[in-house]
Parts: structure tokens; sequence; C-alpha cells
């Protein structure tokens, strides 16, 4: 199927809310969506992290400003 869409003349607002009615669409059958093998090992070796006590963990706030000063 190609879809089209007119990219170049949409706002950011209308791209994002055609993101979330495709996520919104996406969440009705989660089962449907399997989720790739390297993200299984990663949630496997952060649960043993947090099993052993070397887990680190950050707070909301300062993770996005980490996030937000990596992608200026």
């Amino acid at each position: 199927m190609d879809i089209s869409l007119p990219l170049d003349k949409m706002t950011n607002l209308d791209k994002i809310a055609v993101m979330e009615k495709i996520w919104d669409d996406l969440c009705r059958n989660p089962e449907a969506i399997s989720s790739p093998e390297w993200h299984r090992k990663i949630l496997q070796a952060r649960e043993q992290d947090i099993k052993k006590g070397t887990a680190k963990f950050t707070d909301f706030d300062c993770a996005r400003e980490r996030i937000r000063n990596k992608t200026k």
C-alpha cells in the first residue's frame, strides 16, 4: 500500500495529530505487534541490574533535560 501525505503542507500540529491517530489505532491490538529480540534482551539486562542493586534511576525532569541537551 502506497500512502502519500502532504507533509510539506502540514503543520507540526497536524503531523503530531496524525501520529497520535496511528498510535491509538496500533494500541487497539497490542498483541499483534511483537517486540524485537534486542528489546527483550535489554529489558532482561535491566531487570537483572535491578535485582543486583546496580540499576541507576533518574527522575523524569532530569532525564528530559538530558535528552533536550543531547538533541540541541
